[in-house]
């Protein structure tokens, strides 16, 4: 048998708990990963534990931070596919932030909104002792495109 090469006798291997811990995520969360694709194990225990490289670890923090800035795993999939493409270069990750940037502030917009609603809402019910039936936020929530609940046909 060949001697393991020192570099390979260092390289840590990571169970799926220790990579858990160290990444700050719950193993579910890691197995769930490796079933979409953004993560696997470089090898199994006879016993079928999945063990782990210290490249995992960097994955799962570069996974929580893409989260952290909007990305769904599907476009972090799309990202780390473009890190492994050869003709990629940086504006193809630039454009995916870009792209993110405008969805988040479309988001950002339409919780604005919603929000200005229901301050509308709440300056609307200033008497808290009424009856619930009297409550205007709920009248209001019931209306269907202003037409106060008229048309039992809705």
């Amino acid at each position: 048998m060949p001697p393991v090469s020192a570099s390979r006798e260092q390289a840590p291997v990571l169970t799926i708990g220790k990579l858990a811990a160290a990444g700050e995520i719950s193993p579910d969360a890691l197995r769930y990963y490796e079933s979409e694709g953004l993560l696997a194990p470089v090898a199994r225990t006879e016993s079928g534990y999945r063990q782990y490289g210290e490249e995992a670890l960097r994955r799962v923090r570069f996974i929580k931070h893409a989260q952290a800035c909007g990305f769904t795993l599907a476009e972090i999939r799309d990202l780390l596919q473009l890190r492994q493409t050869d003709s990629a270069c940086c504006n193809d990750v630039r454009q995916r932030a870009i792209e993110k940037r405008l969805q988040l502030a479309a988001k950002i917009r339409t919780m604005q909104t919603m929000s200005a609603a229901l301050d509308r809402l709440i300056a609307e019910c200033a008497d808290s002792s009424q009856p619930v039936d009297d409550c205007p936020i709920l009248a209001a929530l019931e209306q269907v495109n202003g037409d106060n609940g008229k048309n039992p046909a809705r």
